[in-house]
């Protein structure tokens, strides 16, 4: 059985990541979800979160807003609805897209899309968990 598996990691804009990887986890519907060659195939949704990918002794960390996992014999797909590589995150902008979400959801105005502000708190709430996550590595 081969030791990697062709992964591709794309989202609406870009194709973020394309190689060979021996392990990658991420956040599944269900609880986080990891992947080795070989694996049972399996489609399933992605929440918010990081993807790590591990090519020998080098992780890769790519921060995904939900999307698809698709895991076939010899290939992973990951599309994602947006994702962003690692090294590209800003946590100025995450930190300020957290607490304007949180600022929307405690408000009393009843305009407000309540599941929208909730998906984006989410968001932001995961990607400074994929910042900290990030620098614990370096």
């Amino acid at each position: 059985m081969s030791k990697t598996f062709l992964l591709d990691v794309v989202s609406a804009e870009e194709r973020i990541f394309t190689g060979e990887a021996e392990f990658v986890a991420l956040p599944g519907e269900d609880g986080e979800l990891g992947v080795l060659p070989g694996h049972t195939p399996l489609i399933t949704r992605i929440r918010p979160g990081a993807v790590r990918i591990r090519q020998g002794s080098n992780e890769e960390l790519i921060f995904v807003a939900g999307g698809i996992l698709e895991v076939q014999p010899k290939a992973v797909t990951v599309l994602a609805d947006t994702a962003i590589r690692g090294k590209d995150l800003d946590e100025a902008k995450a930190e300020e897209a957290r607490q304007k979400a949180q600022a929307l959801l405690q408000s009393q105005s009843s305009d407000i899309n309540y599941a929208a502000a909730q998906a984006e708190l989410a968001e932001a709430i995961a990607q400074l968990a994929a910042i900290r996550k990030l620098r614990g590595k370096k």
